[in-house]
């Protein structure tokens, strides 16, 4: 937390100052010129005069109302949690042959779409998504739109085919994205990414396409467009059955190397289970960011409640000790 105005903060000193002079008067006791002969009566006087401790309470509240209207007045700021408008995510999803693999149940691309539709469900009301399919080309499936519905029922079109072009993909996400993005009307800051992620899921190595993954990922990096990315498969995974079926072992490493490269966030994924658990994690954190706010109103209120504690008990208890 930081002070727009900090040298408000010297008030504190003048603080100090009110809160010394008034403990300083308080604890003072009045002289009594009677003599008391009887050490009885003495004491049954003094115990009556001994000031009680619950009149520095209205003192302590009313120097904490002082304390919060001076931070009041230097304008202090705090970095909170603030949700994105506009915010737009492209799934992205290998549907290559490997993905009918069933060394993730029932098949990897079958776990896939029960992931992602969870994560869809769970998406606050307004951000939009978007689809995009790959195998040796890509596809896109739906362009970015609030209604989750359909993009739910939309990936139960998804069918696991042919090879893998990862690069291509991810050129067509960030290209929707973008485009998403400008008929609405926004565009990039400078030093800032634009409100838009894309979760790329693969299965396997790149064997189909012109555009390498990593060149592709700096297209999205240079957009501003962070790359989520999950790696779904064991190293046991093959297609089909038999001695000589082909394995189709997951790219880790690629996926984790488009991550950094973007800003994103990485996971290998080996049941049903890892990926939901992946989902929600982006899920939770997308569409959300800090930003510095001033929360001069928030010291003021607190010094507000303060003052009216210590003027309502410093009445209250005025009797007492009269």
């Amino acid at each position: 937390m930081g002070f727009g105005a900090p040298l408000m903060l010297l008030a504190l000193i003048g603080v100090l100052a009110v809160l010394g002079v008034v403990v300083i008067l308080m604890r003072r006791q009045p002289g009594s010129p009677v003599a008391f002969t009887n050490l009885t009566v003495l004491e049954s006087v003094a115990s009556a005069r001994r000031p009680s401790r619950r009149r520095f309470i209205p003192v302590a509240l009313l120097v904490a109302a002082l304390a919060f209207a001076a931070g009041a007045a230097a304008h202090p700021r705090a970095r909170l949690p603030v949700r994105v408008d506009n915010a737009t995510i492209v799934l992205l999803v290998d549907v290559s042959g490997s993905m009918s693999a069933r060394d993730v149940e029932p098949t990897r691309l079958d776990a896939a779409v029960a992931a992602m539709r969870g994560f869809v469900q769970r998406l606050p009301a307004g951000f939009k998504v978007g689809l995009v399919q790959f195998s040796d080309g890509s596809q896109v499936l739906a362009a970015p739109t609030a209604d989750h519905a359909r993009i739910s029922e939309t990936l139960g079109l998804l069918q696991a085919d042919s090879g893998t072009a990862i690069g291509t993909g991810l050129v067509t996400a960030t290209r929707l994205a973008q485009s998403s993005l400008t008929r609405d009307g926004v565009f990039r800051l400078p030093g800032r990414n634009l409100p838009a992620a894309i979760v790329l899921l693969s299965d396997g190595k790149q064997n189909q396409g012109r555009v390498q993954p990593l060149e592709a990922a700096a297209l999205a990096k240079n957009a501003g467009i962070p790359v989520d990315t999950v790696a779904l498969g064991t190293k046991k995974g093959v297609l089909g059955y038999g001695p000589y079926a082909p394995k189709v072992a997951p790219d880790p490493p690629l996926m984790n190397a488009i991550a950094k490269l973007t800003g994103g966030r990485t996971a290998t994924a080996t049941d049903s289970r890892e990926l939901a658990t992946f989902y929600q994690r982006v899920g939770s954190s997308f569409g959300r960011a800090t930003e510095t706010r001033d929360i001069s109103a928030w010291f003021a209120g607190a010094a507000a409640l303060l003052l009216v504690g210590a003027v309502a008990l410093g009445r209250a208890w005025a009797g007492a000790f009269s």
